[in-house]
């Protein structure tokens, strides 16, 4: 997978909105958590999560902040991750480290780490780029997905004994109630709760590791979009969701799978006629 990838163009007057630098606002609330996390450093505390994040839970689980450094890589690979820092923008060192309250020397190390993961471009005084994720390689993480997802619903439906669907049915449910009330973000981690259930549901470790390595990837791309433009269908995905689950529950494991398959070949085909609809070519 390819880890470094030219600018992204800014196309339009939202897409320059998006690709500014963070709001002092924002970056006020990160700075609270930051220097409450820095200063428990010694009693080895978990980093809290900001107010901004507590709308919908995350899936993935939260790592423990050692040190001033972990607690500013962590905040700033989620703001990354979320696409809060947006795809080709631009910070400032000396503004990041000012506005999280740190001193530049945890900060200068956390980026180091981020550049290593391919997340920014530390840029000799000129501060860092968040590095965009190509289209080419959003295709190739899905292809992976459309690879491997459907068997880990194939695997289900076989399973003996039965294994217990209710993950998957509460995923949809949390996705119903965040559509009722108009919380498209919770509806999009809701909707990453149920992919992620379904391929641990699978029992297959070596499956679920290699999907993993594509997920913080798919769930970038997947937030720029949703602030681009909202799931274009919803209801219709809740609805394949529960038509999965209703083949794994009959036990006809090649339902599943072709059900599953087509289900994220749409996804790909939303998320790319969004990207195109913007002209980008980077995410």
């Amino acid at each position: 997978m390819k880890t470094t990838k030219p600018p992204v163009a800014r196309r339009n007057s939202r897409i320059e909105e998006m690709q500014a630098p963070a709001a002092a606002a924002d970056f006020a609330e990160v700075a609270t958590t930051v220097s409450a996390a820095a200063s428990a450093v010694g009693a080895n505390a978990v980093v809290p999560e900001p107010p901004s994040w507590t709308a919908a839970k995350r899936v993935l689980p939260t790592k423990r902040a050692n040190n001033a450094t972990d607690a500013a890589y962590e905040i700033l690979r989620q703001k990354i991750m979320d696409s809060e820092l947006a795809p080709g923008s631009q910070l400032l060192e000396q503004e990041i480290a000012l506005l999280l309250g740190l001193s530049r020397t945890p900060i200068r190390e956390a980026l180091i780490r981020l550049q290593l993961e391919g997340l920014v471009q530390v840029i000799p005084r000129h501060g860092i780029r968040i590095v965009p994720t190509s289209i080419s390689d959003i295709k190739e993480i899905y292809e992976v997905l459309i690879s491997l997802e459907p068997t880990a619903a194939s695997l289900i439906a076989s399973a003996q004994p039965p294994v217990d669907v209710a993950p998957l049915e509460s995923a949809c449910n949390d996705m119903t109630e965040a559509l009722e009330r108009g919380d498209m973000q919770a509806w999009a981690l809701a909707d990453e709760a149920f992919h992620l259930q379904l391929v641990v549901l699978s029992g297959n470790k070596r499956l679920s590791d290699i999907v993993m390595t594509c997920w913080d990837q798919v769930h970038r791309v997947r937030q720029f979009t949703q602030r681009l433009r909202p799931h274009p269908q919803p209801r219709e995905s809740i609805a394949e969701h529960r038509a999965i689950i209703e083949a794994i529950r009959g036990g006809d494991a090649k339902l599943a799978a072709d059900l599953y398959r087509r289900h994220r070949e749409r996804g790909w085909r939303d998320q790319t006629s969004v990207l195109k609809q913007y002209r980008i070519h980077q995410a």
